[in-house]
């Protein structure tokens, strides 16, 4: 028996709990891990609330993300006592994830956790800071460099856009952070932020093609505010999108993409090969700040994380959520 949330659906009632939870519940795998710390993302959020049908079986232990060791593996890459990272590859929706003190799981899922970080670092980076090394990656690989102009980065309050904000500044980008919460405006600002906008500026209905500002983008929030990045960027410039807190549709045109040359590239970091993983986490460990990552990361118990889910969803959490699953 180990501690864990737990989410259930029976005669149609979704709920999660956090409980004893027996062996048997775990998938097959060939490792298993003692997980020390986890994380709370947005798909979490909606998993362990049930706003949305992110959970596909029944019952799940919700987590994408988790850091710890092994305790026991017949996976030839993997050895009893090795510190491990997983993000993704549908672990907390199709198989039971990190928020629980014990996972079992495939061992070509894991990533050797950077000698840089804790586990409580890596999970205060997670999926959402892996994410936002995967756009900052993709502009790179675009061409695009500080000289270039401004990057916009779009819910930059969330985990991913602090992230972003933080690598960003790190390495010479001068970025525009995209807010619903202004009063957040001078903390955006110490991560490296050079100035900070209204989200309304973009997430109303807009031109197929408005005036040239953007190097580049990440955007986290989809919807309008995609749709109205895409069309202010500049001639050849990039649009990283991993994210749709906004909304799943895309109301645009192609005018930004056959007139001014954009290119938008879609950020996956659920199915993302080993070799993408493991440059992104490379970077992460010569990229990222510690200090900045401290700023935006607040550490919680496991007995708290299905109230602080529902606040994640509210839009009230700054930054990362860690979470002390021996707690």
């Amino acid at each position: 028996m180990f501690k864990g949330i737990l989410i259930s659906k029976e005669n149609g009632v979704y709920q999660a709990q956090l409980q004893s939870i027996d062996d048997a519940v775990l998938p097959e795998g060939d490792v298993t891990v003692r997980v020390e710390w986890s994380t709370l993302n947005y798909k979490d959020g909606l998993a362990i609330t049930g706003k949305s049908p992110v959970v596909r079986r029944f019952p799940m232990v919700p987590g994408i993300d988790f850091a710890g060791t092994v305790i026991e593996s017949s996976s030839p890459a993997w050895q009893e006592g090795d510190r491990v990272v997983l993000n993704g590859w549908g672990v907390g929706e199709t198989h039971c994830g990190g928020l629980a003190e014990v996972a079992r799981v495939k061992g070509e899922w894991l990533v050797p956790l950077p000698k840089s970080f804790t586990a409580c670092q890596a999970m205060a980076i997670g999926t959402a800071g892996y994410t936002a090394m995967l756009c900052v990656l993709a502009l790179e690989k675009h061409g695009i460099k500080p000289a270039d102009g401004e990057i916009l980065v779009t819910g930059a309050n969330g985990g991913v856009g602090s992230v972003a904000i933080a690598l960003l500044a790190k390495l010479g980008y001068t970025t525009v952070a995209s807010t619903g919460r202004p009063a957040e405006a001078e903390h955006l600002k110490e991560l490296g932020a050079s100035s900070v906008i209204d989200r309304n500026e973009l997430s109303a209905p807009g031109k197929p093609i408005g005036k040239e500002r953007w190097a580049g983008v990440i955007d986290t929030v989809g919807s309008h505010t995609l749709a109205n990045a895409c069309a202010t960027t500049r001639y050849r410039g990039a649009v990283a999108a991993c994210g749709l807190a906004g909304g799943m549709d895309f109301p645009a045109t192609v005018a930004p993409f056959i007139l001014r040359g954009v290119t938008l590239y879609g950020i996956d970091s659920v199915m993302a090969p080993l070799a993408v993983r493991q440059e992104a986490w490379e970077r992460l460990g010569r990229d990222l700040e510690i200090a900045r990552l401290d700023a935006i990361t607040r550490e919680i118990g496991l007995s708290e994380a299905i109230a602080v889910a529902a606040e994640l969803l509210e839009g009230k959490v700054r930054g990362r959520v860690v979470v002390d699953v021996s707690r």
